[in-house]
């Protein structure tokens, strides 16, 4: 069975407006929503505490972003560090659910994103990581675009238990 993994779409992460192509992630993340919503999949909200990087748990940049369609009912799981398996609940829901298979998106391309595509390819789940819906922003070596580009591409070239998929949001809605 599948799941939606939506990483870290916090206000406090978006309050500077310089995350590449916000809107248009946003977007195909909602349009993703709505599909796992409508055919009863699971979907699960990753959220980062972290007091130093204004997510302090319950303040109002540690909140998921207003513009996506998150409800207080759906599940949440909580992480501090970028690997969303580390330290949380998250195997353990999965396994609860009989989720194998994951379609991962949300923020930072560079950061949790990272990490999360390769700790969950090497659980041995199936990864499928959605290619415009990730974003990140410009880092002084990089710009943003070039870093997304960068990390789809890798991920569909590592050697890992499971191969990760990098496919655009259209291609995953058509294979649901």
């Amino acid at each position: 069975m599948k799941a939606l993994l939506v990483i870290d779409m916090q206000k406090a992460l978006f309050a500077a407006g310089n995350r590449y192509d916000a809107n248009g992630v946003i977007g195909r993340i909602n349009q993703l929503i709505e599909k796992f919503r409508k055919d009863g999949m699971p979907l699960i909200f990753i959220r980062h505490n972290s007091e130093e990087d204004g997510l302090g748990a319950g303040t109002e940049g540690w909140q998921i972003m207003s513009e996506l369609d998150y409800r207080k009912t759906d599940l949440t799981v909580e992480k501090v560090h970028c690997d969303a398996f580390c330290e949380t609940q998250l195997a353990e829901t999965l396994a609860e659910l009989k989720i194998n298979e994951l379609i991962i998106s949300g923020c930072c391309t560079d950061f949790c994103i990272d990490t999360t595509v390769r700790q969950a390819a090497s659980m041995d789940y199936k990864v499928r990581v959605v290619s415009d819906a990730h974003t990140t922003a410009n880092k002084p070596y990089l710009k943003a675009k070039t870093i997304i580009e960068h990390h789809n591409f890798v991920w569909s070239e590592l050697y890992s238990p499971q191969l990760i998929e990098v496919l655009p949001t259209q291609t995953i809605l058509e294979e649901l």
